[in-house]
């Protein structure tokens, strides 16, 4: 029995830490991946064809693209699921000349848009800290000669580059970042913006849903749901289920084999207490409910023991081997599946000793005493 409780701990223990493990590393995946770049975009209800960003078009002459305005984003915190909103990052897109090319300027949030997209580095200098400074793109700089420290007019308005952010081989490469209530002063287009682009934390709800949310409270606009962000996060999350499930489905094939071997063992040397019982009037269901039923008792105690060990072992391997940084969740349907799986499995395992045992002739089980 000592055998028996050691082989269902260690089975059930393994899959716990197993299951706990990968659901800690699912929430922290996709908790990383929903900060990293936004899964959301809204654009105005309106399109020019020409140029381009992010997916929104625009007029080739004036870039003129929008009646979405700074003041409507608030509404966006007031959505039935505005905890799962992490960032909101509007812009005002414009094409002005600088140095008799036409480029193209994004007022951002630097604040915002530094945490959205977390794969930004600045190659030169040091990101803008100050209403008049600006962050150019890594081609810009090189095609315009651009340098931190010096100072380009849009429209009259004069910015200081403060940096020139490394390749990334995006559109965000040609184009000179501004603040955007300086770009709204500078391009006469005041609590006006262009689009705005949304990191959604969707581990615990639908993208869709939010989507339909913020559409609900922005009519006037157009929610899309960048897909590829979403897809990738899902496929991520997917393949480490699949794997889990896959694993414990061996672990748990394997603790059935320990249950079998070990209770045809216990079978045998319980021959003689097993035709006594025969002898004094035990039919064979009885004498395989007295088994299924010890069974029954071990894989309970052996199951509660298993997803203790589990989990007090996933607690410590997670943030060591893991590298999550997501505690752990204690899960109560994780206790309860794990208590049922061992229940099951030794069952099932049992019932072929059980019946064994229960066939077993007395009178050739007697003649040991």
């Amino acid at each position: 029995m000592a055998l028996l409780v050691l082989g269902l701990v260690l089975g059930v223990a393994t899959v716990v830490a197993l299951m706990a493990i990968t659901n800690a590393m699912q929430l922290d995946i996709a908790n990383k991946m929903d900060e990293y770049g936004a899964n959301i975009l809204i654009v105005p209800r309106s399109s020019a064809l020409s140029l381009s960003y992010g997916g929104v078009t625009v007029a080739a002459a004036t870039y003129d693209v929008g009646d979405l305005r700074l003041a409507d984003l608030e509404s966006i915190r007031t959505i039935e699921n505005a905890r799962n909103v992490s960032v909101v990052a509007p812009k005002l897109l414009g094409a002005v000349s600088l140095g008799g090319r036409p480029v193209l300027v994004a007022g951002v949030r630097f604040s915002e848009e530094l945490r959205l997209k977390q794969w930004w580095h600045v190659e030169q200098g040091m990101a803008p800290g100050a209403p008049d400074e600006a962050l150019a793109g890594r081609r810009l700089a090189q095609t315009l000669a651009l340098a931190p420290g010096m100072v380009v007019d849009v429209n009259g308005h004069a910015f200081r580059v403060a940096g020139v952010l490394a390749e990334n081989g995006s559109q965000d490469d040609d184009i000179l970042f501004v603040d955007l209530a300086a770009a709204q002063s500078a391009m006469a287009k005041p609590d006006a913006v262009s689009l705005v682009e949304v990191s959604a934390l969707c581990s615990e709800c639908p993208v869709e849903d939010m989507v339909a949310q913020i559409a609900a409270v922005l009519p006037q606009a157009q929610v899309t749901a960048m897909r590829q962000a979403v897809m990738l996060r899902m496929n991520t999350v997917g393949q480490l289920s699949r794997f889990t499930v896959a694993l414990s489905v061996v672990v748990v094939l394997i603790g059935g084999l320990v249950v079998l071997m070990t209770m045809l063992g216990a079978v045998a040397e319980r021959r003689q207490e097993i035709g006594l019982f025969r002898a004094l009037g035990f039919r064979q269901r009885h004498v395989m409910q007295v088994i299924l039923g010890e069974v029954a008792i071990v894989s309970v105690v052996g199951g509660i023991l298993g997803w203790l060990t589990g989990m007090g072992a996933a607690v410590f391997l997670a943030p060591r081997v893991a590298q999550v940084n997501t505690a752990v969740p204690w899960d109560p349907l994780l206790a309860a599946v794990a208590i049922a799986c061992a229940v099951i499995v030794g069952l099932a395992a049992g019932l072929y000793p059980a019946a064994h045992a229960a066939r077993l002739d007395p009178t050739i089980a007697l003649r040991s005493l």
